[in-house]
Formats: C-alpha cells, sequence, structure tokens
C-alpha cells in the first residue's frame, strides 16, 4: 500500500535514530560480548497470533538503516491477514546487526500489527456506509508516525497528524475566547494573515452550538459526546453544508447505528490508545 504523506525518510530515520539511542546508549553489551563481529546468521519474524499484519515496510527500513548489508525477504505485506504460524520476513547477515534490532522492530511490529488489527474490525462495521472511520491525536509521544500508519494500513483514515496541518477548535479555546463566532472569525483572520491553506474544524456540544458553527460557515463541525437522536438532528441541519464528525466515548458497538445517522466521519481514540499488542516474534533460523 501506498505510504501515507506523514512517513518520510527524513522522518523515519529520525525516530529509528532515536529510539536505537534510547536502547543502546554506548553498545549493546549482550551482543558485543559474546557475538563475534563476522557471524553471519538468519532470523525469522514468526506470527503467533491472527492479526492484520503492520510494520513489515517499518521493519526492513530499520534492518536497513541499521546496517545496509542486511537482506531481508519478505513473505507478507502490510495489511496483509496473517495467521499464527505464518513467517512474515527473514532478515540474514550480521549476527550483531539482527540481535541489537531485534527489540525495536518487535516494539513497531507489535504495535502497529495490533492498532492495524483493531482498526480492521472497526472499520469492517462500517461496510456499505459512506461514513469513514479516524483516529485521533491520542497517541503515544514520539510514536505517532507509527500509531497513524498503522491505522492506514488497517483501513481508517488518518486525522489532522498534529497540531499544525488543521485548525481545530476544541471546547476549551471557544471557553477562552468568548463563543464560536468570534473562534472561527479570528482563526479566519490568521489563515488570511499568515497565508497558510489550513481547513477549520469547530467541536459543538449541543444543536445550539451546531447551528452557530454552521452560521460562521467552516469546513467541520464535530458532534461532541452527542447521543444518535442529537446527531441525527444535526445532520439534517447541516445539510451537507459541511463536513460532519461524531466524536467522544465512541464503542464498536455503536458503530452502525451512529453512521446511519449521516456522518461524514467517526473519530476514535481507542484506535491508538486500547488497542492491545500482537504477539510476534524473530526467531534465529537453524
Amino acid at each position: 500500500m501506498k505510504k501515507p504523506s506523514y512517513v518520510t525518510d527524513k522522518a523515519l530515520k529520525t525516530f529509528i535514530k532515536n529510539a536505537l539511542e534510547e536502547d543502546i546508549q554506548d553498545g549493546d553489551h549482550s551482543t558485543l560480548s559474546t557475538i563475534p563481529q563476522d557471524l553471519k546468521q538468519s532470523a525469522k519474524l514468526l506470527v503467533k497470533q491472527d492479526c492484520i499484519l503492520a510494520g513489515v515496510e517499518l521493519a526492513e527500513f530499520i534492518f536497513k538503516t541499521f546496517d545496509k548489508d542486511l537482506k531481508v525477504e519478505i513473505f507478507l505485506k502490510d495489511g496483509d491477514a496473517a495467521k499464527v504460524g505464518d513467517i512474515a520476513l527473514i532478515v540474514t547477515g550480521s549476527a550483531r546487526s539482527i540481535l541489537s534490532t531485534e527489540r525495536l522492530i518487535l516494539n513497531c511490529m507489535q504495535r502497529m500489527s495490533g492498532i492495524a488489527t483493531l482498526t480492521h474490525d472497526w472499520d469492517s462495521r462500517l461496510v456499505g456506509t459512506k461514513t469513514k472511520l479516524l483516529d485521533t491525536r491520542k497517541t503515544t509521544p514520539n510514536f505517532r508516525i507509527c500509531e497513524k500508519w498503522a491505522v492506514a494500513i488497517g483501513g481508517g483514515t488518518n486525522h489532522r497528524y498534529g497540531l499544525y496541518d488543521m485548525i481545530m477548535l476544541k471546547d476549551n479555546h471557544i471557553d477562552y475566547n468568548g463563543s464560536i463566532t468570534n473562534a472561527v472569525k479570528m482563526a479566519k483572520d490568521y489563515i488570511k494573515k499568515t497565508k497558510k491553506k489550513l481547513k477549520i474544524e469547530v467541536e459543538t456540544r449541543n444543536l445550539k452550538e451546531v447551528q452557530e458553527a454552521i452560521k460562521a460557515k467552516v469546513d467541520r463541525i464535530m458532534l461532541d459526546n452527542m447521543n444518535v437522536e442529537m446527531m441525527k438532528q444535526a445532520v439534517e441541519m447541516i445539510n451537507g453544508s459541511c463536513e460532519s464528525e461524531a466524536s467522544g466515548g465512541i464503542t464498536r458497538d455503536m458503530l452502525k447505528e451512529i453512521a446511519s445517522t449521516g456522518v461524514t466521519f467517526i473519530s476514535a481514540g481507542a484506535l491508538t490508545h486500547s488497542a492491545e499488542n500482537i504477539d510476534l516474534s524473530l526467531k534465529a533460523v537453524k
């Protein structure tokens, strides 16, 4: 699958550099003390739990960034449905390099596969509807690139990546500012002054605020913690004048009913903060 735009070589190299520095510091002494420098070996990435696999492309990138001479043979791609006992890839080369990158590879792939698997399950509930499933910024600090990439691999759609690529006026922005009308006007003035191409989304908590957001002419209106009946009324009020997004306390069992209201998007922080890691291991090929 095509990588999301934020998954650049530069961003990945920065992430990998910081992750390896955290783990290795002045040396992988377990490996340096027991494994000869010239020893060549192979290891297989073993799937130990049914899942939607994610992080394969990242794993290859990590291996090659650490040691360009490592050879990676890939058998399962990102987004593939993997079964217990499947081999996702085999890496061959310096035994030291394999051992020093093993935990970073597994940490990334186990977490990413968990998110992709959960996202795929949730997204399957929306088949046949026009509603798209979004993630949120409720991600692990310094690991967002992997978590949002995993959502995309699982079939979900990424919301804004960070604070810089969209203006989202949430309840605190509005409460600090005084009103939706004032906040949106200031945001539009800011966009005009800075000449930035940013969409504006406004969080609403009731139908009165929805009406105010409609009059302010924004790109998307978030329906926060509303019950299904109120969401339905809000979508009818919006009437296609902008996008709509259901958010707040979303669970898997609610997805179909919420989609029936006609909302454009459903966003759920659970995709990234509540996914369970998938059991994978990197084992020596004997």
